[in-house]
């Protein structure tokens, strides 16, 4: 401690008592491309020089640094620091440049209803919370499956928007000042936002050599369903009542999805696009649906990625193991398998020869547990798990802030330690990296998913549409065109990402 301080705040102590010093580092962007080999050899399925570490932290970075869960969900600024903070401490390969993703800032100028805001809804000290609407208020009624097949984005723009918004008016009814502000201020918070990740991603790298873990997002059509339409109990039913209409509303998402997907995804092709699973696993749905429905409308998305290179982590929250036999008709190394409540030894048995595996140490151990139990964890799974490389270091589930600062760092410094592998080539080597899969070409989107679609992914009003409502174009009306489709494009981004990211 600095001697003419008279307090030493909690961060401050919590580096000195956990975080000794450390011999002179190397330079950052040595550090950051031995980081990157690293990781993406491991996310290859391949045996880099050491297992990389790759935390999932969201509202432990908060704690660790000092600022509530209200601070890092309202200002993304502090939840970017606490990330850094929390990188450059406990020395990670990999981190997620924020993940307290949801900025309340912007569902707030939406008037997003379904969650609930740390220090508005609830206690400032609690993470935010996702409020599923109750059967009779689902987002979506039963009898509206055409309106989002016919046309999703539309869908979402005229019905979904105005009900889950306080703010956007539905049609046929009066505007209002405060509906016209959402779209502004909701546009504008957007752009703000994801503007500011590039260079939270550039301090990452240029101030700890820390590499952005992964880019963009993806969801199962049948997810987004469940968790943002229907809701749980209103699909259960629907899945009785009217499946041909369930699977016909996935058919109609699924080319959306993929282009929203590609257009976040990392451009060089390292790192994996997040997917976060939801409804699919046991106990929500039975095998049939899974099979018939859920897989059904997943797999062919997943296959579109990889075919242009992209590679799928599959957050797999909950149970799976009772489909890792589906998972294992994926192409060799197109995903990558997070391993949260199941049996991580099974996934390897079925899955570990195909894709790099991920997770395994239990967060209650994190957070119950002594540094002494979570290092037998880490030793227990390693064993098993990583003896041929394709393993990557994370806690189960997301960590929050009930997570023990000594149990991950116990986690990180045994992993450092122990996770060595003797017979590797070195890291800093070009050949020691292995080229991304799939074969870089664009599959049509337009192939998988419902075939007649209207109106393709990426389009809000298409301009063929637009061009019958404009006077004869005497210039170059290709000029008009792609600027009028790439301005349209954002409002495309704009709505699927309000259903999507937050």
């Amino acid at each position: 401690m600095a001697a003419n301080h008279g307090s030493t705040s909690l961060v401050e102590e919590k580096r000195e008592i956990l975080m000794p010093q450390k011999n002179v580092p190397k330079a950052t962007d040595e550090l950051y491309a031995e980081r990157l080999r690293r990781y993406v050899t491991a996310l290859r399925n391949e045996k880099p020089d050491r297992i990389p570490i790759r935390p999932f932290v969201a509202e432990f970075t908060a704690t660790y640094a000092g600022y509530t869960c209200q601070e890092v969900a309202h200002d993304y600024e502090k939840a970017f620091a606490a990330v850094r903070t929390c990188a450059a401490d406990f020395d990670w390969d990999a981190v997620v440049a924020n993940m307290v993703y949801v900025w309340t800032g912007l569902t707030q100028a939406i008037g997003l209803t379904y969650y609930g805001v740390p220090g508005i809804d609830i206690p400032p000290e609690f993470a935010f919370q996702y409020r599923e609407p109750s059967e009779e208020n689902a987002f979506m009624k039963p009898d509206e499956y055409d309106e989002l097949i016919d046309d999703p984005t539309g869908f979402l723009f005229n019905t979904w928007l105005p009900r889950v918004s306080t703010a956007v008016r539905a049609r046929g009814e009066p505007t209002s000042y405060e509906n016209n502000l959402s779209f502004l201020k909701g546009g504008m918070a957007m752009l703000q936002y994801f503007t500011a990740f590039g260079p939270q991603i550039e301090r990452l790298r240029t101030e700890s050599g820390t590499v952005s873990a992964i880019a963009g997002i993806l969801k199962a059509p049948f997810d987004i369903i469940a968790d943002k339409m229907r809701g749980y109990i209103g699909l259960t039913m629907d899945l009785f009542e009217r499946p041909d209409k369930v699977l016909a509303a996935c058919e109609a998402l699924m080319p959306h999805l993929v282009h929203v997907a590609a257009s976040g995804a990392d451009p060089d092709k390292n790192v994996p696009i997040g997917f976060w699973m939801h409804r699919g696993c046991v106990p929500f749905i039975s095998p049939d649906q899974f099979e018939n429905i859920y897989w059904r409308t997943l797999k062919p998305v997943v296959e579109a990625l990889w075919a242009q290179g992209h590679q799928v982590l599959f957050y797999a929250e909950g149970d799976w193991n009772a489909h890792l036999q589906h998972f294992a008709e994926l192409p060799d190394g197109s995903i990558v398998y997070h391993v949260d409540r199941a049996d991580i030894f099974e996934v390897h048995k079925v899955l570990g020869h195909k894709f790099c595996i991920s997770g395994g140490i239990p967060n209650y151990l994190l957070t119950v547990g002594t540094p002494d139990e979570v290092r037998a964890r880490c030793r227990e799974v390693i064993d098993g798990v990583a003896g041929d490389g394709g393993y990557i270091m994370d806690a189960s589930a997301i960590v929050q802030d009930d997570a023990k600062v000594e149990n991950i760092k116990a986690m990180t410094d045994f992993t450092r330690e122990y996770g060595v592998y003797s017979s590797s080539g070195s890291p800093s080597s070009d050949d020691a990296r292995p080229e991304p899969g799939g074969t870089g070409e664009e599959e049509p989107v337009r192939a998988i998913g419902k075939k007649d679609a209207k109106i393709r992914p990426g389009v809000c009003i298409p301009w063929e549409q637009k061009l019958q409502e404009l006077p004869e174009i005497s210039g170059d009306k290709e000029l008009v065109r792609r600027v009028w489709e790439e301005i349209d494009a954002l409002a495309y981004t704009y709505i699927w990402h309000v259903l999507l990211s937050f």
